[in-house]
């Protein structure tokens, strides 16, 4: 295990994350500072291992602020991340602030990714807040302000990119949180999305999706399934489409759009 506390770093050279772990696995906490990158393929945090930060600012001027692959896991308690993704690195064709990924090249072992966040903030100025893609990934999050500043509004796509042998699955789980903007499911991804303890989203859910350079990677929605407890609410911004919705048909705010569940209107919703 390796710890450390209220550090100033900030890294300007290619794949220089601040904060990383190499091949091999284990374990870091981080509690404390400011951790800033600047580089090329150089996210604040670059994850092959269980890593834990609480109380920190963690910014990323070109590359994702977080980035986690294969079978490991990030968890931020009272963070603030921010990231301006501009530039794509290596196979990726999308850009974005949270990438989940695994790309086979042996630093990490497949299995569930897991990025959890409490309280802080994420401040998005470029691409997608989250991205996954080629593997199966758990995101919770619990009270996290979300600003995402990109003006496609995409909150999360699970979708293929440049990556292949794994599959594209994501859970989220939003506790007590507040989500906006677009949520893409590529016709080959899927997502389970849990909302409770007086969670709302406001936005849609379909399946297109063009990568960063604007070619077409999906145009219909593959396998998802919303869960909506008897607190939370979801607001439509425009149609919307799922393949199963669990929950009171009148916590949905049709806004003048339709939710199509199997390709069939819900009916009962405000």
């Amino acid at each position: 295990m390796t710890k450390a506390s209220n550090l100033d770093i900030t890294t300007s050279g290619q794949s220089s994350a601040a904060i990383r772990t190499d091949r091999g696995g284990g374990s870091v906490t981080v509690d404390g500072g400011t951790y800033t990158s600047n580089g090329l393929g150089s996210p604040a945090i670059y994850s092959t291992a269980d890593i834990s930060v609480s109380n920190a600012t963690l910014t990323s001027n070109l590359s994702e602020c977080v980035c986690i692959e294969g079978l490991n896991s990030i968890k931020l308690e009272n963070c603030d991340l921010t990231a301006n993704n501009t530039k794509q690195n290596g196979n990726a064709t999308f850009l974005d602030t949270i990438m989940i990924y695994q790309s086979m090249s042996g630093d990490a072992n497949s299995g569930t990714s897991s990025f959890s966040m409490s309280g802080g903030s994420i401040t998005s100025k470029s691409g997608h807040v989250f991205h996954v893609t080629n593997t199966d990934a758990v995101i919770t999050l619990n009270n996290v302000t979300i600003k995402n500043e990109d003006s496609n509004n995409i909150l999360l796509s699970v979708c293929a990119d440049g990556w292949s042998g794994g599959s594209n699955i994501a859970t989220l789980d939003a506790t007590s949180q507040k989500l906006s903007g677009l949520v893409k499911v590529g016709n080959d991804s899927t997502l389970t999305m849990n909302l409770s303890s007086n969670s709302n989203f406001e936005g849609t859910i379909d399946g297109n999706i063009s990568n960063a350079s604007g070619i077409r990677v999906s145009t219909e929605v593959g396998n998802v399934s919303v869960t909506l407890d008897d607190t939370s609410t979801w607001t439509l911004t425009a149609d919307s489409y799922v393949t199963s919705f669990h929950g009171n048909a009148q916590n949905i705010i049709s806004n003048g759009h339709t939710l199509y569940v199997s390709g069939t209107a819900l009916t009962g919703t405000k």
